[in-house]
Order: C-alpha cells, then sequence, then structure tokens
C-alpha cells in the first residue's frame, strides 16, 4: 500500500481462463471420499507486451477429496508446446504438480499449497503458500497470506521470493 514504485498501480495481473470437465464421485480412498475427478485446459498469461509478456498452457488432471472439516485438491498438469517460448523453464520452477490442504473450523479457514517441479538436484523448485481466513460478520472476511519459493507472478516465475500480504474481502465467491 505504501510502496509506490511497486503497488501503485499494481506490478502484475495475471488471467486464469479454463475449461473443466468435472466428475462427482463418491468412494472412499485411504481413509477419504473421493468427491471428484477431472480434466482441464488452463491458460495462463499476464496479457503484457514482450519482454514482459508471460504465458502458457497446460492439460490438467485433478482429484478432489474430503474428510470431515479437511479437503485435499491434488492437480497434475503437462505443458504444451509453444512455438514462441516467452518463459522456457516455468515447469522447472513453478511445478508439474500441486496439492492443497484446507481445514475449516468455526469461523476459520486455513490453507496450504504446495507445488513442486518433480525434479532432484537444481532444478528442484516450487512454492508454498498458507492462508489464513477469518470470517469477521457475514461475508466480511480478514485474510492473511504468506508464500515461499516461485511463480507468484507470471512476470517474475524464475525469482525465489517471500511475501506476506493482508487483506479483507467484502464478497463471498465460493
Amino acid at each position: 500500500m505504501y510502496n509506490i514504485r511497486y503497488s501503485r498501480p499494481f506490478r502484475e495481473l495475471n488471467y486464469e481462463p479454463e475449461i473443466i470437465l468435472n466428475f462427482p464421485t463418491n468412494f472412499p480412498l485411504l481413509g477419504f471420499r473421493t468427491r471428484m475427478l477431472g480434466l482441464a485446459f488452463n491458460h495462463q498469461s499476464n496479457g503484457r507486451i514482450l519482454p514482459l509478456s508471460r504465458s502458457w498452457n497446460r492439460l490438467m488432471a485433478h482429484a478432489g477429496f474430503e474428510r470431515n472439516r479437511w479437503r485435499v485438491l491434488l492437480r497434475g498438469w503437462y505443458r504444451l508446446p509453444d512455438e514462441e517460448d516467452e518463459n522456457p523453464a516455468i515447469t522447472d520452477h513453478v511445478g508439474r504438480a500441486d496439492a492443497v490442504i484446507i481445514y475449516k473450523n468455526g469461523r476459520s479457514l486455513v490453507s496450504l499449497l504446495g507445488s513442486h517441479s518433480l525434479r532432484g538436484g537444481a532444478q528442484n523448485r516450487g512454492q508454498v503458500q498458507f492462508d489464513y481466513t477469518y470470517r469477521i460478520s457475514g461475508n466480511l472476511k480478514m485474510n492473511l497470506q504468506m508464500l515461499n519459493g516461485y511463480g507468484e507472478t507470471l512476470v517474475d516465475y524464475n525469482h525465489k521470493q517471500t511475501t506476506i500480504g493482508i487483506s479483507v474481502s467484502l464478497v463471498e465467491w465460493l
């Protein structure tokens, strides 16, 4: 809010339209109920021109599970080749798969997202993101987010960083 150079106007906006084919399920697996399986075509871009333009397309598979107050979403993807590759090493930084674990208790919701390159050695990268949401009243919520790793935004997908954000939301999106 007070950092004019990096915050006003916002440094990066990312867009992520996708087409999703979801199948509702209801069978037990390792103590959880499997609630959905699906496939998706995902496009992510920042809408900028070169040299700051970033975009990629992915085919994704996902599965969702639940148990009491816990939710788990697992996703893996294949990056589609691009003739004019603006970010050739994005999968080695942002990853090839992620997992989201959510715990909801009363007014609080805690989630942890982890992504990984599924590589070892020097290509062992990814990110961890922690989110805490507290419902103050009605749809008014306070949010805290902490991220460490690669890919918070597309323009700097290949730079490791740690960020902390605090926000307020006025509308229920889910």
